[in-house]
Order: structure tokens, then sequence, then C-alpha cells
């Protein structure tokens, strides 16, 4: 038994988007030092919801017969270091892969999970050029989110990290921000998210496609409307909904 407490945000026992090609469970975990405006988690970015670790993984065993990993996403798990790190070694006694959604701003908690071999895909979330980033966030991040992509990018090269991307959650009037992340990531996968925020028009796949042409990279673009798209210049390799990976996961 594990006594331990994790400040919880929430759980889906099943899901087909939150780890490309794999069916897996999502744990939220409560708690983020930043205040993002377009964050489509607020409710769980502040409170309190204490369980015991042992509570958590034993809602993540119910679903272990369906899915091959958990990703854990918040808030900011990473906040909750060792409580984290006990739920990746119990997910890892359980015999299934540990992704991870962070926004980088606690390396140590990166470094730890690498370093005792408990995660197997990280999505980084860099959310501006450095220049503008610690003005984004009301904070001095920029040097951790900084550590962080360092720690990723290595580990992935050195084969510690299985999967690594870079994700950057893309709005219409901050489109030249790109070209600055794509050149920080520029040996990593990237990802361009579309952004939802009230008020603003969403870019769609065509415009994010523009932007990935000025890159002269492959990227993916996720978007609400086509899933998630593996796109290379003006040639798609592979499109797949997120109506297709339901389906698939359920064959």
């Amino acid at each position: 038994m594990v006594f331990l407490k994790v400040n919880f945000g929430g759980f889906v026992p099943l899901s087909t988007v939150d780890w490309r090609g794999r069916a897996v469970c999502t744990a939220f975990l409560r708690g983020c030092p930043v205040r993002c405006h377009y964050c489509q988690n607020a409710a769980i970015l502040d409170g309190k919801d204490e369980r015991e670790v042992d509570e958590v993984l034993a809602m993540i065993e119910e679903s272990a017969l369906v899915i091959s990993g958990v990703v854990f996403s918040g808030g900011e798990a990473t906040m909750q270091k060792e409580a984290l790190l006990a739920l990746a070694k119990g997910v890892k006694k359980m015999g299934l892969g540990v992704g991870l959604q962070t926004n980088g701003v606690y390396p140590a908690t990166i470094r730890a999970l690498l370093e005792e071999g408990l995660v197997d895909k990280i999505s980084l979330d860099l959310k501006t050029q450095w220049r503008h980033y610690n003005n984004l966030l009301k904070k001095d991040f920029a040097d951790r989110v900084k550590e962080s992509l360092l720690l990723c990018t290595e580990a992935h090269h050195a084969g510690r990290l299985p999967e690594f991307e870079a994700v950057v959650t893309t709005f219409r009037g901050c489109e030249d921000d790109i070209a600055y992340i794509a050149k920080d990531a520029e040996s990593v996968d990237l990802v361009l998210q579309q952004g939802v925020i009230a008020g603003v028009a969403p870019l769609d796949f065509e415009e994010l496609a523009a932007i990935a042409d000025r890159l002269g990279r492959s990227v993916r673009i996720r978007t609400r409307q086509d899933g998630e798209v593996a796109y290379e210049g003006r040639r798609i390799v592979r499109a797949e909904s997120i109506r297709d990976q339901e389906r698939r996961s359920e064959q």
C-alpha cells in the first residue's frame, strides 16, 4: 500500500485521443502555478480533492483490460512530484505505458521520471517564443521550460524517452511565434494544435497547414474538426479523425 496523497483533478477511463495510436486512460492532477487565459481545464487549477495514491491506481486498474497506457495531465501533474512518481511506478507495475502532458515548469520532476525510467511519452507545451514567455505566464518560468525541453530532447535522442513531442497551441494573431518555437524544437516532433478561445475565430486546418509550409519541416496538425494529421508540405501523410480513432479502438 502507498499511503501518499494526491490532489486529484479527475479521471477519464478510456481515451483514444490523448496518446496517438493507443487506447489509454487519463488521470488529471489538480493545481497549476500559471494561469493561461485559454486553459481548457480552469476548474482544476485550484482547490483540493485529496485522494490516496492507491485509490487512483485502483481506478486505473479497472481500465487495465482495455488500455495500454495512462496519461497524466492537469492542471500541471509535475507540480506534485512525489505523488506523480508513485503513480508512475504503480502504472509501470501493471505493465502499462506512462504518458505525461506538461507545461515544463517543474524540470526536477521530469528529470526524476526520466532517471527512474518511469515515462514513455512526454508532450511538452511550448507557449510562445522565449522573450515573451515570462510576460505571458506572469512569472519567471522561461528558464525552467528551456531546461525541460533540453532534458526531454536529450533523453529522446538517447533512447531513454521513446516518444517526445513539442506541442504549440496556436491562436490567430500569434502565428509569427511559431517559427521561433520550431527552431528551438527542430530536432523533435512538432505539433501545431488548434487553439480555441471565446471571441476569436480559431485557425482552421488550411491556415495551420500554411504556417507549417513556411517552417519547411514535417509537423502534426491537430484540430477539432479533423483530429490529428501528419503533414509534410502539401502532402498529407496520414489523416485520422477523432471518430476514426474511436472506431479503430473498438475493433
